[in-house]
């Protein structure tokens, strides 16, 4: 009884505001606003509040929501582990038969093995050589990270 009321309030007060702006000549903003506080009559003419004002009183439907939090925590945990595995059940047996067939440690999209990286390790210079930008070396390393990812 009481939300029908406020619902009722709330579309009236939403047509006087449409009015107003109507009286501006605003007439589409005005219908946009008439549209929005159609809105919770309609919702009450429905039976859709009556429905959720049952609903939040009710324990069952709040052990249901509860459920359902439970089912949606479950589903994003798989997700989240089957991720971190490298995908379904099917990609990891086909990942084990690619390396069964003499296959080395492979890229998804790459065309040869991956080597490990030979020569001495690269060093950082330090000091005030390191703040100065070196436009040419910084652009082609990105350049190659862009490349690399077809972009």
């Amino acid at each position: 009884m009481i939300a029908e009321t406020v619902c009722s309030a709330v579309s009236a007060a939403g047509l006087g505001i449409a009015a107003v702006t109507a009286y501006r000549r605003r007439f589409l903003s005005a219908a946009r606003i008439a549209a929005y506080a159609l809105v919770p009559v309609a919702l009450v003419m429905t039976g859709v509040v009556g429905w959720l004002a049952d609903t939040a009183f009710s324990p069952t439907a709040w052990a249901g929501f509860g459920l359902l939090g439970c089912a949606w925590v479950l589903f994003a945990t798989t997700r989240a582990v089957e991720r971190r595995r490298g995908g379904t059940r099917k990609e990891r047996r086909a990942a084990a038969r690619g390396a069964e067939q003499g296959g080395g440690p492979v890229a998804p999209a790459a065309s040869a093995p991956s080597l490990p990286r030979s020569g001495p390790p690269a060093t950082r210079p330090s000091g005030r050589a390191a703040a100065e930008p070196r436009s040419d070396e910084d652009f082609s390393d990105i350049e190659a990270i862009l490349k690399k990812h077809g972009i």
